[in-house]
């Protein structure tokens, strides 16, 4: 069996559904219009990610919707506000219930497919580039898996810190994406002589990666003094290894970045940073690119997608194909 068979909503009988959700004191309940995709969706159903909730899971990290109730003695978005927001679980479903604080109003030129795919991508890259990094202006950036979800808010936000950016994919289509999102340069990640090719293009300040694999170990060596790199996933399913003897000789800095866990140790800094993004998309700034948008009994299709490494942007899964 499928673990989706096990855990989707939408497999389960009327007669037998879920029981509605009561939101608690500080919860809000919100009604499910959409949800995004991730990889680290993926790792989780195939219990392969940091986090391994107990069997059977409803999956689904991220989501818009609208505020159908607050729990008792909670500030909140009123009723009837539409938001978005990360949950970590649970996105899959036609309600849910979460921290009323974790939620973000959603801004009136933003559609509900849009909003569902934007907190965890572009919160991942903002954070990552400016409060990891530090990227600086003029400073250049080499963007991994650029053309996926993560990888083009990575280059549109390292625009928007004034870096010029670098970026890798697979396939001439995949790189006239990473184009059309701002990148200076291309580069077939499928080519050889990646280090070469960056040495060519000056070096490299800041690395961001989330492919893993031969990339990061070329990347690495192609990294001018005091680079940063930041490892944000191994979608290549290979875990780099990292010579520290380069890294004592170059000053370089390898950084993790894992969004859910700011979530979880500093709450502040992610809502000043979702703050901020959803200011400049409202300005026009950003440009989120939804590549596809399923139905929901097409979730699974959706994690092929994903797991195949043929999604461009975002995939985002429609729970209400009413709203």
């Amino acid at each position: 069996m499928q673990v989706w068979e096990v855990v989707s909503l939408g497999s389960q009988p009327k007669h037998n559904r879920w029981e509605r959700p009561l939101p608690g004191k500080g919860e809000a309940r919100v009604r499910v219009v959409a949800a995004g995709l991730n990889f680290a969706d993926l790792l989780m159903i195939e219990g392969k990610y940091q986090v391994r909730p107990p069997l059977p899971f409803v999956p689904g990290m991220e989501f818009s919707g609208v505020v159908e109730a607050l729990g008792p003695d909670t500030d909140g978005p009123r009723p009837g506000t539409r938001v978005l927001g990360v949950s970590g679980t649970g996105a899959l479903a036609e309600e849910l219930c979460i921290p009323a604080d974790r939620l973000s109003q959603i801004p009136d030129a933003m559609g509900f497919d849009e909003a569902a795919g934007f907190p965890i991508a572009y919160g991942t890259s903002h954070l990552a580039l400016a409060h990891k990094a530090r990227l600086q202006p003029g400073e250049t950036l080499f963007v991994t898996g650029a053309a996926g979800g993560v990888g083009l808010t990575a280059i549109e936000i390292g625009k928007r810190l004034g870096a010029r950016v670098i970026a890798s994919a697979r396939t001439a289509s995949r790189l006239e994406v990473a184009r059309a999102a701002g990148a200076d340069h291309l580069i077939d990640s499928e080519a050889p002589g990646l280090k070469d090719a960056l040495r060519a293009l000056g070096g490299v300040d800041v690395v961001y990666d989330a492919v893993g694999g031969p990339a990061f170990d070329e990347a690495l060596r192609a990294c001018k003094p005091d680079g940063r790199l930041l490892a944000i996933g191994f979608a290549s399913g290979q875990v780099p290894q990292i010579p520290a003897n380069l890294l004592l000789v170059k000053n370089l800095t390898v950084s993790g970045f894992w969004y859910g866990g700011y979530q979880a140790h500093a709450p502040e800094l992610v809502a000043a940073s979702m703050a901020e993004l959803l200011r400049w998309r409202a300005e026009g700034a950003l440009r989120p690119h939804i590549g596809q948008v399923l139905p929901f009994e097409d979730f699974p299709e959706g994690l092929d997608l994903l797991r195949t490494r043929r999604a461009t942007g975002k995939v985002v899964i429609r729970v209400d194909q009413q709203a």
